[in-house]
């Protein structure tokens, strides 16, 4: 195998959800290098994928397509914000974790809406409605396997600028 599909192979395995560009990013290699390597990984079964959100995110083989769907929104630093504040706080309205997270009711709803989507996140049936974890113990496991970016947090940022434009 030659050595930057090597590198490509590691790079997912050490960074569960890494999206495409950031492995491009992180490696140093060429866009168009680092999808061939990563169609190659996928077609030869040592590297996993999962489209999300307009994002390729590639895993190892290993994590079943729930966990796929979790970390891929973990590597996101809103979604991940979300996650994390039902992690710790328990159950809670939408307006609640807007107010909390500091963000617009808006941005809150689209991301939760994507989220309750992959089975992420639950609505309750009662009103007002709450959100909680749909498997609060798996995602508090896989909370530990992310860490994201700076240039994640930069483009998350402007797209949450960009969304309070438009309110």
């Amino acid at each position: 195998m030659p050595d930057t599909r090597s590198r490509v192979r590691r790079h997912v395995r050490d960074t569960p959800g890494v999206h495409f560009n950031r492995v491009s990013r992180d490696l140093d290699i060429a866009t168009g290098q680092a999808q061939y390597h990563l169609r190659r990984l996928v077609r030869d079964d040592e590297v996993a994928v999962k489209r999300i959100g307009g994002r390729a995110h590639y895993f190892d083989p290993s994590f079943d397509p729930w966990e796929r769907r979790a970390l891929a929104f973990l590597r996101r630093e809103t979604a991940r914000g979300i996650l994390v504040r039902l992690h710790a706080g328990g159950p809670t309205r939408p307006a609640t974790l807007a107010d909390d997270l500091d963000l617009a009711r808006s941005t809150v709803s689209w991301h939760v809406s994507n989220m309750v989507e992959h089975g992420i996140i639950e609505k309750s049936d009662d009103r007002p409605m709450r959100l909680s974890l749909a498997r609060p113990e798996q995602t508090a496991a896989l909370l530990d396997e992310v860490s994201s970016s700076l240039p994640d947090r930069i483009v998350d940022r402007f797209i949450r600028t960009v969304d309070s434009l438009f309110e």
